[in-house]
């Protein structure tokens, strides 16, 4: 392989398709300096075989490591980093939560500064580790598409809790990705790898810079801004209950506030408004625990007239 100036004379270019001519560079400088031995393994873009050669809190972008259907839906925002040479480096805890933990993570490439960006990567724990109690609601008349994973979950076996945990995750994933292409104002969702999945980092410009936007619980917006995030999530559940679907468990603590906009997270739960025997009740709920805040705030809404309206239009 040669590189695109030894090529560039005009004897060498002579007959050769400018397709198949192109610039590289090598991604061995970014490995620790003290590890010469695994520097050949990446040449081009081909990450080295000891994934600890980057030094504790980094990897090699995990984005090729998955199959196409665990990548984000079309269209792809531009922001994604899908660079081949991108380096995974861990930021920080985010937020702990009942089910999983939430991390920031810089996925950038050392030798491209247009291709970086910050991602959340939501981690499920075991089910040993695991606070959330209500599990079994949502998970009614969820199944596996192996056989033997089924039996596992059933026997509450060892490998039951691991595709248990993973489970959370795909089912997230996919509530994710059916949302977005319904337009409904959720996280990107970047990729999922097993338990962890890398989504859109939502932010808001503070006074030392992008800093993650407040849940709606931590705001007290004016009187204007408080009726458009209503009005804003109301259309949201009128999406989201026409499509048949139900959050679950939606309230002020599921809801980002990113300036003028809101933004739905946590979406693990979601579950089928018809063909769950509890939809309907936790639709219900969604309202009320939703409805409670805004009123609490000098809104008036009513939580069985949110209930009332979404219902028929859901069918």
């Amino acid at each position: 392989m040669t590189s695109l100036e030894e090529q560039s004379s005009p004897d060498r270019l002579a007959g050769i398709d400018p397709a198949f001519v192109f610039d590289y560079v090598p991604y061995d400088d970014v490995l620790p300096r003290e590890d010469p031995a695994s520097t050949d393994a990446v040449l081009g873009v081909s990450a080295p075989e000891d994934p600890d050669a980057l030094g504790p809190g980094r990897r090699w972008t995990t984005w090729y490591d998955v199959e196409p259907l665990c990548r984000g839906p079309e269209p792809r925002p531009a922001w994604v980093v899908t660079s081949q040479g991108a380096i995974d480096t861990e930021l920080g805890v985010l937020k702990t939560g009942k089910e999983a933990d939430a991390f920031l993570l810089e996925r950038a490439d050392p030798h491209d500064p247009g291709q970086q960006c910050i991602l959340v990567a939501k981690r499920y724990r075991s089910a040993e580790h695991r606070t959330f109690h209500r599990s079994a609601t949502y998970t009614e008349g969820r199944g596996t598409k192996r056989s033997r994973d089924q039996r596992a979950l059933d026997r509450k076996s060892t490998w039951g809790r691991v595709v248990a945990t993973a489970e959370w995750a795909t089912a997230e994933w996919d509530a994710l990705v059916r949302c977005r292409q319904l337009g409904l104002p959720v996280p990107y969702p970047v990729q999922v790898e097993g338990t962890e999945i890398l989504m859109e980092w939502i932010r808001v410009e503070g006074a030392d810079g992008p800093e993650t936007a407040p849940r709606l619980a931590q705001t007290r917006p004016s009187p204007g801004l408080l009726a458009s995030y209503f009005e804003q999530l109301r259309e949201a559940m009128h999406t989201m209950t026409q499509a048949g679907w139900v959050h679950g468990d939606l309230s002020a603590y599921n809801l980002l506030a990113a300036d003028d906009r809101l933004v739905i997270i946590d979406l693990p739960q979601m579950i089928d408004l018809v063909g769950h025997p509890t939809g309907p009740d936790l639709l219900l709920r969604d309202c009320t625990n939703v409805c409670r805040w805004f009123e609490a705030r000098g809104l008036a809404v009513d939580p069985q007239d949110l209930f009332a309206d979404l219902m028929a239009h859901a069918f």
